[in-house]
């Protein structure tokens, strides 16, 4: 038995990495957890491990009618949607001068345009609901701008600002936005291209998807009245700087 027990919850990006995470402990606390991949056997390989009743489902969030087939079969396995968290997230790193046009694109489409087209998907389900959460996973670098960040930093700062306009527009309806900025996390993203830092390895001292996890659970636990809409996290202790 769990908090979210009857509860209904889909993590984009749920395979693997701080996506996995999370839904590992949305499953863990009774939701019914449904998480995408881009390829339906990573999906469903995903959620046969978590077990707990997961589903595991196909979809490429760049794609608008990919995402409207997705929650359509959501509809059809659990009638609705209480949890959205959009986790889905790509990062393209290069100099603005020299980057691929189309991996810009990418970086956009997934880490922000997939945002809205879940979104605009689940607010409607959502008030049908009489409310639910939706959790954006966003990132340190939606404030801390870096070179050869452009384009990842672009997306951040625009799904922190799109986050906040949302909670603005739809706190009325019961529904609660809110965004969280992970820094350094031990997963298999990272900046292409770029060699590995020296120093101690990041397993060691960086965040673990289990930490955004509890994170993630904790928004969900906060009293109704109660809105947190923006939750900065660091490890604790990095490697210092010489």
């Amino acid at each position: 038995m769990g908090f979210l027990d009857g509860k209904v919850a889909l993590v984009t990006g749920g395979n693997r990495g701080i996506g996995r995470g999370i839904a590992e402990a949305l499953a863990a606390e009774g939701a019914t957890t449904v998480l995408t991949a881009r390829a339906a056997q990573d999906a469903e390989r995903a959620a046969r491990e978590i077990g707990r009743g997961a589903r595991g489902l196909a979809c490429d969030v760049r794609s608008q009618e990919q995402v409207e087939r997705l929650f359509r079969a959501l509809d059809e396995i659990a009638g609705g949607l209480d949890v959205l968290v959009n986790n889905a997230g790509i990062g393209r790193f290069a100099p603005v001068a020299e980057m691929d046009p189309e991996d810009w694109r990418a970086v956009i489409e997934t880490n922000l345009h997939g945002v809205f087209y879940c979104c605009r998907e689940a607010v409607p389900r959502m008030r049908r609901r009489g409310g639910g959460s939706i959790i954006n996973i966003s990132s340190l670098a939606g404030k801390n701008p870096f070179p050869n960040g452009a384009a990842y930093n672009a997306s951040k700062f625009g799904l922190n600002g799109f986050s906040e306009a949302l909670m603005m527009e739809v706190r009325w309806d019961g529904i609660r936005v809110s965004y969280v900025m992970p820094g350094s996390v031990a997963t298999e993203f990272g900046r292409g291209g770029h060699p590995p830092e020296a120093g101690p390895k990041k397993s060691d001292w960086a965040l673990r998807p289990s930490d955004v996890a509890s994170v993630v659970l904790e928004l969900l636990r906060s009293p109704a009245h109660a809105l947190v809409s923006r939750v900065e996290m660091r490890p604790s202790r990095p490697p210092r700087k010489s």
